[in-house]
């Protein structure tokens, strides 16, 4: 384990720059995660022709979507490799993204008000102090045209406790383990991940929002929040995952029921992820 600002950078660098994100949303329950967060997405960002903001938009899932539909999308990233994938995409659009560039989510360099939606699907889980992710924020505010909207997604507290306890963590036996009840330990109680190095396949260094957390985060910088929204709900844990998906008419009462619980507070908590929604007024 590190708590070394230099070490963890080096950890969340190394992890994208090995380009498993490039098919991390096409693999198991994160399948659900990629459509759920299109369907909340598709709700706030709709015809065509808008300048989207992509901010930590890695292979660019969600960049190449949204300029498919015709948007005028900018991606940016922090990991050289991710930027790489993106452009591999870009080749393969008919509707390609408009650019793509090395940037942190701190300190992007777009003007003030160019953008009417900003999507943060992924830089907020690797600021791990809160006033970085408040700097995060600020920008997206600052980039946003009034009336534009934020886009961000969070880590929930207790997905890897809760990934411990389904059937995922059934071949490593994985509460039997000392390490990893160290790690949820600390999740649980400071929201903060620290991957030990037993675990090379889990999330690098990482904090875990509290559903209420990410509100109070974007109000914080003077947004207006919009919704907080569970994306896969507790489906996820259905033990036959897979053989669901594959059948259409399961997969779709799975997204069904995600969309059902949405926004139920009381167990909003069992989803790995939430996004919510903020508008710049």
């Amino acid at each position: 384990m590190t708590d070394n600002p230099t070490e963890e950078m080096e950890q969340i660098m190394a992890c994208y720059n090995q380009g498993l994100e490039k098919s991390r949303l096409s693999r198991g329950i994160e399948k659900l995660e990629l459509e759920r967060s299109k369907e909340i997405i598709s709700r706030y960002i709709q015809g065509s022709g808008l300048v989207i903001y992509d901010i930590g938009g890695g292979a660019g899932v969600y960049s190449g979507w949204l300029a498919e539909q015709g948007h005028e999308v900018h991606l940016f990233d922090l990991a050289s490799r991710s930027a790489d994938m993106a452009a591999e995409l870009n080749q393969q659009l008919t509707r390609p993204i408009q650019s793509i560039e090395v940037a942190d989510a701190r300190q992007i360099a777009r003007a003030d008000k160019s953008a009417d939606a900003v999507l943060l699907m992924g830089p907020l889980y690797h600021l791990t102090e809160r006033e970085d992710r408040i700097a995060a924020l600020a920008e997206a505010k600052r980039l946003l045209k009034d009336g534009g909207i934020l886009i961000a997604a969070a880590i929930t507290r207790y997905g890897a406790m809760l990934y411990g306890l389904s059937v995922y963590g059934r071949d490593n036996q994985l509460i039997n383990e000392d390490d990893f009840m160290f790690m949820i330990e600390r999740e649980i109680s400071e929201g903060q991940h620290v991957r030990p190095d037993k675990y090379p396949g889990f999330i690098a260094r990482s904090y875990f929002h509290l559903p209420n957390e990410l509100q109070e985060e974007m109000e914080a910088v003077g947004l207006e929040h919009l919704q907080t929204l569970a994306v896969e709900g507790p489906v996820w844990i259905i033990p036959t995952f897979e053989e669901k998906w594959s059948d259409e008419s399961s997969r779709n009462r799975l997204i069904q029921l995600s969309r059902q619980v949405e926004e139920e507070n009381s167990i909003m908590g069992m989803s790995p992820h939430i996004i919510s929604v903020a508008v710049k007024r």
